[in-house]
């Protein structure tokens, strides 16, 4: 039986190596040697028909034989940094040791490695910066491997690396090696008299877990887990793994069910209203999206925004959000309801569209509605972030358009002054994580305090987010912050909702005298 089998596994080795043999006669120096005298037998035997008949079988068997890829392959390989093998090349050792280590009863691991922030990188270095970098990345790669290893550039950013085969290999042993390969690769990097640093992100696949039996299944598996290494965060490392096969499959699916979900109108914004602490009245309402999936009921937004944003559809969705929430503000009006403006969360992908500033104008004159009815949403981290003059330019004519600004989430991205007046923020949303049992830690009330002042000194408007007790609500009406918003007031509702609850809370409030104010000097 294992005669059979070995004699079934060395055939196509044969063939292989009869392929180099005539590849290697038919490109080798000795063809410069029987050539002519080839040529010159066919035409002494049988004449001129010989000699055209030889002159065209020589070119096409070099080429059936593989004359062209090999130089190819060896051109390639000039160009290769040194220690670096060919994705060819790569792949191919790959489907031998995919064949070959188990049948050895051993084991071995691929590993993908890509630079965290890579975009950055590349805008802030020059090409040929960027490629002395990469180059110092491939140099600390080599320089922990074993001579058993290989790997190559398997993209822009991203290295490959798989193990020589070892007896004993686990979970644990990869891991010390992908510690050993970030410790090496973040050592900073001298370009120029400057000292740059790179994270990597790196993610795995033992041989015994490959998701298939194929070389490229293998390799899949560490492609798989370097992604979701990335979205762990920066220097992040994971290994593949069943369930983390079943979360992928999953999340394709749900990519695939939420492109329908948004054209079938299953995804909409709920509205949350936010309150002045001064008169109590409602001063606005933000929409955040809310998916009602037909079968499964709602599915959380911590779900299906990633999905959306993976299957390229963030610029659909805030179509689809500004759309309801015009519609919204036009029916608020007619129903005699005084709602000053709504606010839509934009992303940096949607900053970047160069027509967004345009297509918001033609929606507010679609909807005959002035354009300070709209607040901009904006994440900190987008405004921390943002090199990018389109988002820059975007921001700032929205702002001279007459659109509202806020900056969400603020106090987590560390935003600098100098950033909030260059974007014309009008509003700072202090993050939840500040208001949190505000009312009974000291340590939170001072934080929220000096917020507050530098918001006051700046003439920037103040609402809380997250307000979940009537003690947080009173204390941030003592210490001065502007609006509230939060469970604490109200949760989220389908617009049907908001009719009947904006009647009731004006009803409550209209005789309710105001909550004494005091500012921080």
């Amino acid at each position: 039986m294992n005669k059979g089998s070995n004699m079934q596994f060395r055939t196509p080795d044969k063939l292989k190596l009869l392929r180099e043999h005539a590849t290697t006669m038919l490109t080798g120096p000795q063809m410069l040697a029987f050539l002519p005298a080839m040529m010159l037998a066919a035409f002494w035997i049988w004449g001129e028909v010989a000699l055209i008949a030889v002159a065209i079988a020589l070119p096409v068997a070099w080429f059936v034989f593989g004359g062209v890829e090999d130089l190819l392959r060896k051109r390639i390989a000039r160009n290769l940094q040194p220690g670096l093998v060919s994705q060819d090349d790569f792949a191919d050792k790959v489907d031998v040791m995919r064949t070959d280590a188990p049948r050895a009863d051993r084991n071995s691991a691929i590993f993908s490695i890509e630079l965290d922030d890579h975009t950055a990188l590349s805008e802030r270095f020059e090409p040929a910066a960027t490629d002395r970098i990469l180059k110092a990345v491939a140099d600390r790669l080599v320089a922990t491997m074993r001579d058993t290893d290989i790997v190559c550039r398997t993209g822009d950013f991203r290295f490959s690396l798989c193990l020589g085969a070892v007896q004993h290999l686990d979970l644990e042993s990869c891991i010390q090696m992908c510690s050993r390969y970030q410790q090496a690769i973040e050592e900073p990097i001298a370009i120029d008299g400057t000292t740059i640093y790179v994270s990597v992100s790196i993610g795995f696949c033992l041989l015994n877990r490959a998701p298939g039996a194929t070389g490229h299944d293998w390799s899949n598996g560490a492609l798989a887990a370097l992604t979701e290494a990335q979205r762990r965060g920066p220097s992040s490392v994971r290994a593949y793994s069943t369930e983390l096969h079943s979360r992928l499959k999953s999340r394709a699916h749900l990519r695939d069910e939420v492109a329908a979900a948004l054209e079938q109108g299953h995804i909409q914004p709920w509205f949350q209203p936010q309150i002045s602490t001064d008169t109590g009245k409602v001063a606005g309402f933000e929409a955040l999206a809310r998916w009602i999936h037909p079968d499964k009921g709602a599915i959380s937004p911590a779900e299906f925004l990633p999905a959306i944003e993976d299957a390229g559809l963030l610029e659909r969705l805030a179509e689809i959000m500004i759309y309801h929430s015009f519609t919204a503000l036009k029916a608020w009006d007619s129903a005699g309801l005084n709602v000053p403006h709504v606010g839509v969360n934009f992303s940096g992908s949607e900053l970047n569209n160069p027509k967004l500033v345009d297509k918001v104008r033609w929606e507010l004159d679609r909807f005959d509605l002035t354009p300070d009815r709209l607040t901009v949403e904006i994440l900190e981290t987008v405004v921390t972030d943002n090199t990018n003059d389109t988002i820059t330019r975007n921001i700032n004519a929205l702002t001279k358009l007459g659109c509202r600004v806020d900056l969400d989430d603020f106090g987590t991205g560390h935003a600098s002054i100098s950033s909030i007046r260059r974007f014309g923020v009008g509003r700072i949303k202090i993050d939840r994580s500040f208001v949190m049992k505000a009312d009974r830690d000291p340590e939170q009330q001072r934080m929220i305090s000096a917020v507050l002042t530098m918001a006051e000194r700046l003439n920037i408007e103040t609402l809380a987010e997250g307000v979940e007790t009537v003690g947080e609500h009173a204390l941030l009406a003592q210490l001065g912050c502007d609006y509230v918003q939060g469970f604490g007031i109200a949760r989220p509702m389908p617009f049907e909702k908001t009719l009947d609850w904006v009647r009731a809370h004006e009803s409550k409030v209209q005789d309710a005298p105001s909550l004494p104010v005091r500012r921080t000097n």
